[in-house]
């Protein structure tokens, strides 16, 4: 592989891998890169993991002024990993994350830490490490910083009395999305070349696409840590790139095949559904123009590119729309569950009180359901992978939503992200990929769903697009 980078020089700009970045001095191109091809960089002797920490340290110090996008920096703890990283690769190991920089969403426990939730209401250190967060340390990766996110991770925007506003890395008056919103900010900025989310209603992919960020949610049970919202939530990553999230997920999920050899090879004539069906509790939001367009040049490329691609309409009865009971009463445990709840926001606690009604038995009803729409809506509509858009417009301003009670929140959030939370409650693997970018430079994306455990196939796809789409 061809020198790409000066670890020093902020001159080298790899246009391929980083089409939308604005340097800063104080960033080297080498952090947004991707977390595959910094693999890479290490595996070739072009860098250290100590150098590549550096820079990633020095741009999060640049970006946090602007983005508001971390709650801590471990900078010591950071430079120690990478140390370490590099003795290993010395000593001949060659994990392919090992001394890559990761910034871990605050829902994961780390040891001695408090794990925040974007609260005032959790006040006491976690005993120990999530297994993910142990799986990641095992890799050699090395933990800079925690990111932001909305309280509970209940909201699609990061906004919090804890940690004020995080912003998008884009267009700075926007939202970053959520509930991942400060790890797709630093993601999207170049600072660092991947960072742990997790997905309940859409808060990898939501992100993703306000970032212009490849966001996988795979298949639930697949990955540590994952489970939450009475299994709605999954974990995963946002990254740059398809290759990225291939091989975090490969290295911290549990899959029939690789998903980086599926990444890089194109899928076989697949039958692909088209859809703008959208499921809303009332009506949801229109769709916008440049979204439209986003996905029609999506549903071109795919139909040159050898697929049956034809319009379908996804058919929402009670047994989806169950997912209301999990998400209703997964955030009412959820307050229940933290150290102080007389300390949450009241927003928080009002949608929370939505949840009440709903007992473990309305639970297991739900369960049921979204299993059973998930097993069978791919062979009613007779297709392999669906494809709708992530979000009804670009990202929101911040502050859009922000004097909205309980109810009529919860209404515009499912109006406007009316196309995510139904394939958490189904378990199927979704990602959202970019699509171009409106004229004021804010992200679009398109939402492709398979199966559920279809997860190779999706992500052979996605590398399809993303090669089309360059």
């Amino acid at each position: 592989m061809a020198t790409i980078l000066k670890i020093l020089d902020v001159e080298i700009l790899d246009e391929a891998y980083a089409p939308s970045i604005r340097y800063r001095p104080a960033m080297t191109a080498l952090t947004a890169l991707g977390a595959a091809r910094q693999s890479e960089a290490l595996a070739a002797g072009e860098a250290t993991s100590r150098q590549l920490t550096e820079a990633t340290l020095a741009a999060i110090e640049v970006e946090q002024s602007r983005l508001n996008a971390t709650v801590a920096v471990f900078r010591d703890e950071a430079l120690a990993a990478a140390d370490d990283a590099d003795r290993r690769r010395a000593a001949g190991e060659k994990g392919p994350l090992l001394g890559v920089p990761i910034v871990v969403k605050d829902d994961l426990d780390m040891a001695g830490k408090v794990t925040g939730l974007g609260s005032h209401a959790q006040t006491r250190p976690a005993a120990e490490d999530s297994d993910l967060v142990a799986a990641i340390r095992a890799a050699g990766m090395v933990i800079v910083a925690k990111t932001t996110l909305p309280e509970l991770a209940i909201m699609g925007f990061t906004e919090t009395e804890a940690h004020g506003i995080t912003r998008n890395p884009h267009h700075t008056d926007h939202t970053p999305g959520g509930s991942s919103g400060g790890s797709a900010a630093l993601v999207g900025a170049g600072a660092v070349g991947i960072a742990t989310a997790s997905d309940g209603a859409g808060s990898i992919r939501i992100p993703a696409a306000c970032c212009g960020l490849v966001g996988f949610k795979p298949s639930h049970g697949l990955v540590p840590s994952s489970g939450g919202w009475h299994g709605l939530s999954t974990q995963g990553c946002v990254a740059p790139h398809v290759a990225d999230s291939a091989m975090f997920l490969d290295t911290f999920g549990s899959f029939p095949d690789a998903l980086s050899e599926a990444a890089v090879r194109d899928p076989e004539p697949l039958r692909i559904g088209w859809s703008l069906s959208a499921s809303a509790a009332t009506r949801p939001d229109a769709l916008d123009p440049d979204v439209r367009a986003a996905l029609d040049r999506t549903v071109a490329l795919l139909a040159a590119a050898g697929h049956d691609v034809r319009e379908v309409k996804i058919p929402y009865r009670l047994g989806a729309k169950a997912l209301t009971v999990r998400y209703l009463s997964g955030i009412r445990v959820g307050t229940e569950s933290v150290h102080d709840p007389s300390r949450l926001e009241e927003r928080t606690r009002a949608i929370a009180r939505l949840g009440a009604p709903f007992g473990a038995r309305a639970v297991r009803w739900a369960n049921r359901k979204g299993e059973e729409f998930g097993a069978s809506i791919h062979d009613e509509l007779d297709v392999d992978i669906l494809l709708t858009p992530v979000m009804s417009g670009p990202a929101i301003p911040v502050g859009h939503w922000a004097r909205l009670g309980a109810v009529r929140l919860v209404l515009a959030m499912n109006g406007f992200y009316a196309y995510t939370a139904q394939w958490n409650h189904a378990g199927t693997p979704a990602v959202s990929m970019p699509a171009g970018a409106t004229t004021k430079g804010l992200p679009l994306a398109v939402q492709l769903i398979a199966r559920p455990g279809d997860d190779v196939r999706l992500m052979s796809l996605a590398g399809q697009i993303e090669r089309g789409l360059d």
